[in-house]
């Protein structure tokens, strides 16, 4: 009998990242609010970049040498402390790969990226998941899951899919907790969505500590989702650890092109992050009015806002509807969040139209 390849065990416990969807299901193009692309677009220096790029028949520069550069700069990093990886995706799972394997632990909070998951378990390790607060990370619960067997924990802020965020007494407070040989990674995916002046402190603890990584994307504020960019810094050694294992020419030639000419383009990520701060207060001042319907959106410092649906109208319901009104958002059951809908921030116009649809669900006789 031929015996066929056997994959290891802890493979078959993956479960697939799903990723927003575009289309309704009988394939009809929708308004697409459901994987947090930024509504504004791209900056056009960094579509202009894309006729500037170097030949596609040219390996790229393997180590991203000018784009990393102008990320230290702008961040005030020394460049040999910055990897850039294929978005911050690559760079969540270098993380575990490097420092964990089988028998290890990777602590996470519920309601947490999915991803974490996936990256603990491709390469055998447990994931641990703590309690959250409100659907929000929770220092004291991640501390108490801290064990001899832990190697790396898991924080986004601010967090996907809630929106919640910890602040920098927080994020300080856990960091403070953890044992120095316990890699503690703070995904920053929409920290640049954030106000400046409520930094949480994250840049500043990578650089003083040796055992803190802080990824970034330019998928989200930049506009750049396509070209899958991301980074990360932390200490050398740990930037050594995941140079070892990255794929040696992992941004294209047009990739770093377009994030060299994002970096310098700041004026689009003051006004991208402008746009959202007062789009998102606007939509969740209208969903807020809704409360006695059982409909709760939760605090936001990203680019979207998770509803929660308490009372008689469901998620489902409202998923479903929102799509007969050419809109598709993220409904959450695979993540534990069956009455939860993740909204990405649009326009202004497509936060109005929403809002209003879900206030004719919610009260058909108004």
């Amino acid at each position: 009998m031929t015996s066929l390849p056997t994959p290891k065990p802890w493979i078959s416990a993956i479960h697939a990242y799903v990723p927003g969807k575009s289309k309704g299901a009988d394939g009809r193009p929708l308004v697409k609010l459901s994987a947090n692309e930024n509504p504004l677009g791209t900056s056009p220096q960094a579509l202009a970049a894309r006729d500037t790029a170097a030949a596609a028949a040219l390996y790229p520069d393997p180590d991203s040498t000018a784009l990393r550069a102008a990320i230290g700069a702008l961040h005030g990093l020394p460049t040999d402390r910055v990897v850039m990886g294929t978005g911050s995706d690559e760079l969540l799972h270098l993380a575990v790969q490097g420092y964990a394997g089988p028998g290890d632990e990777v602590i996470y909070v519920r309601y947490g990226f999915a991803v974490y998951d996936i990256a603990a378990r491709r390469c055998g390790a447990v994931p641990v998941v703590a309690p959250d607060a409100d659907y929000g990370s929770d220092v004291d619960a991640l501390l108490a899951l801290v064990t001899e067997r832990t190697r790396v924990v898991f924080v986004a802020n601010p967090n996907n899919p809630t929106g919640s965020f910890l602040p920098r007494g927080e994020i300080a407070r856990l960091h403070a907790g953890l044992p120095s040989d316990v890699l503690l990674v703070l995904d920053q995916a929409y920290g640049e969505y954030v106000a400046p002046q409520d930094d949480d402190g994250a840049l500043a603890l990578a650089e003083a500590h040796g055992n803190v990584l802080v990824t970034r994307t330019f998928s989200k504020i930049y506009g750049l989702a396509g070209e899958r960019l991301g980074w990360a810094t932390g200490a050398a050694p740990l930037i050594d650890t995941l140079n070892r294992i990255r794929g040696p020419f992992n941004l294209s030639n047009t990739a770093q092109a377009m994030g060299l000419a994002a970096v310098a383009d700041q004026a689009f990520v003051v006004a991208s992050r402008l746009h959202n701060t007062a789009t998102r207060a606007r939509f969740v001042e209208q969903i807020a009015a809704l409360g006695n319907h059982g409909i709760r959106p939760l605090p936001s410092e990203a680019n979207f806002v998770l509803i929660l649906f308490e009372g008689a109208l469901s998620a489902e319901t409202v998923y479903n509807g929102l799509m007969d009104h050419g809109y598709i958002t993220r409904w959450l059951p695979n993540q534990g969040l069956p009455h939860g809908l993740r909204i990405t921030i649009g326009s202004v116009e497509q936060m109005d139209a929403i809002a209003a649809a879900i206030r004719t669900m919610a009260d058909p006789a108004q």
